[in-house]
């Protein structure tokens, strides 16, 4: 009895850990978004550059985070809802790797487009860079506090960043079709909001899985608001 009762504590111990390790990495990957673009607001190169070192952390929390997942799965042989975190955790560890990835992208934009003139002031980037961050924390507060509610409210979110995301296009496309001179300016910064509606598809995605992992139903291919 004392040794199944030391193994369980041991167990819940692995969980936690993993936990905290994702919210960790969560946390860097908020903080990678602000300072992508914050780079380019600013015209901060140096800052976009911290972005692109500090990737090596992310890459390595995720790694360390898959192992422990895996172990888990392999000694501890986890049933139920504990079996539904841990593929959770699995699918939102690799979610976030690919949000401080994008953010890296962003960073290496915004190093190109500090050397030019802006085309524009940036007045809708910085509106969708908020509500991304703002998806992906409340994505893993979702996690944490196992709420299906604040989920789906992230889900949501990902519409408007989509609009967003055609507004700033459709404004560029005017700028390049007035005066081809901005293209290369123009396009790079497409790249830049496009590369925040994909980091919301991602938030969206970890809300998903804390739906699927609360629930146990995998509602990926339904639109928000359905099937919960």
């Amino acid at each position: 009895m004392i040794e199944k009762t030391h193994t369980s504590i041991h167990y819940e111990k692995e969980l936690q850990e993993i936990k905290e390790g994702l919210l960790y990495e969560g946390a860097l990957v908020e903080q990678a978004i602000e300072h992508a673009v914050r780079s380019l607001l600013e015209r901060d190169s140096d800052l976009a550059r911290t972005v692109i070192a500090g990737d090596d952390q992310i890459n390595e929390l995720d790694e360390k985070i898959e192992g422990a997942c895996i172990r888990l799965l392999a000694l501890r042989q986890p049933t139920a809802k504990d079996l539904r975190l841990i593929a959770t955790t699995i699918k939102i560890n690799g979610h976030l790797e690919r949000i401080g990835d994008i953010a890296v992208n962003i960073a290496k934009r915004a190093m190109d487009l500090n050397e030019v003139p802006p085309v524009k002031p940036y007045v809708d980037l910085p509106r969708m860079a908020d509500i991304t961050r703002e998806m992906v924390r409340e994505s893993l507060d979702a996690l944490v506090n196992e709420d299906c509610d604040l989920a789906c409210a992230v889900r949501e979110k990902d519409e408007v960043v989509d609009n967003l995301n055609e507004q700033i296009f459709r404004e560029l496309l005017t700028f390049m079709l007035e005066d081809p001179k901005t293209i290369h300016r123009a396009l790079m910064i497409t790249q830049i909001s496009k590369n925040l509606e994909r980091i919301s598809d991602h938030a969206e995605g970890i809300a998903k899985m804390v739906i699927y992992m609360v629930t146990g139903k995998n509602v990926r291919h339904l639109d928000p608001g359905e099937g919960i």
